[in-house]
């Protein structure tokens, strides 16, 4: 019997210093979990597609190829500032999807690598065929916008990626990651503090999501923001991260995993605890699944 949800925001040991897991351990987790179908969303690249694909076919597992994307606003040739950019997760529908991901994650590197490999939105409409979108995590454009309390934009920036990608390949993303299930467990003042706020935005985050959805007629998908397979491999993936921004493991002011060792790849039963007003959310992510339908012939140049 197939689960009732499938993981489509996943990253592995190719999201370079920030994600954990193995593809082989990824594959065989979602093959226990009973789940029809899995995807692989790496930071900006994908290197471990084709191990991925490989890995889901021979345990029978619908592999669906994706991307966690930086896109930025303007001209992704322009190198200057801070680098800001938002994230947005992409998966390959079919061939068309996965060659359009490939000159997207391409034309990031080569021409809008600054901080991050990024691509414009202009580009991004070029090569949209084939595609599913979702607006991805907190760092998403469409979060940003209701952190900001701006959801006007919010609302405009939903139709925009409605109009790329079209109505039935565009969806807005929620997540749940239960900062508050470890307030407990933090004796510093300062550090609860923070988790307090992360908690905050996130209920902010979610809660505003629902409401726009419902308003605009947009579907809801649910994930959790895989970087490691466990809970237990919170403390490795937090020393990762350590590394990739130059920060010490006590560090409180730094981006910490090993407080909340929630961003694993969690159980079905799990996710469906999260969501339980949204089972359209949990739904989706089996529809997506089932509408990817990637076919790669290896071999051959």
């Amino acid at each position: 019997m197939s689960a009732n949800f499938v993981h489509l925001h996943v990253h592995s040991e190719y999201s370079l210093l920030d994600g954990l897991s193995k593809i082989d351990k990824l594959v065989a987790r979602a093959k226990h979990y009973s789940m029809p179908a899995l995807a692989l969303t790496d930071h900006g690249t994908m290197y471990g597609a084709i191990d991925f694909y490989k890995a889901c076919k021979k345990e029978k597992l619908n592999p669906i190829v994706g991307v966690e994307a930086y896109v930025v606003n303007g001209d992704h040739k322009e190198k200057s500032g801070k680098g800001e950019n938002n994230h947005l997760l992409l998966l390959a529908k079919d061939y068309e999807g996965y060659k359009n991901l490939l000159t997207l994650t391409t034309l990031a590197h080569l021409e809008g690598f600054y901080y991050k490999p990024r691509i414009g939105k202009d580009v991004l409409a070029k090569h949209s065929q084939g595609l599913i979108c979702t607006s991805a995590c907190p760092k998403g454009e469409i979060a940003q916008l209701i952190r900001d309390g701006n959801l006007d934009a919010a609302k405009k920036s939903i139709l925009c990626y409605q109009q790329v990608f079209g109505v039935e390949n565009y969806y807005l993303e929620v997540q749940r990651h239960r900062f508050k299930d470890y307030f407990s467990l933090i004796t510093d003042t300062k550090l609860l503090g923070k988790l307090q706020d992360l908690q905050k935005t996130e209920d902010v985050w979610v809660d505003s999501i629902i409401k726009l959805s419902r308003e605009l007629g947009v579907p809801l998908v649910a994930t959790n923001d895989s970087h490691y397979i466990d809970v237990t491999d919170a403390t490795a993936q937090d020393s990762l991260v350590c590394i990739s921004t130059g920060k010490n493991v006590s560090d409180i002011e730094r981006m910490r995993y090993i407080d909340t060792p929630s961003f694993h790849l969690a159980s079905p039963d799990e996710m469906s605890s999260l969501f339980p007003e949204v089972p359209d959310a949990l739904a989706n992510t089996v529809k997506i699944g089932a509408a990817c339908d990637l076919s790669i012939e290896l071999g051959k140049w």
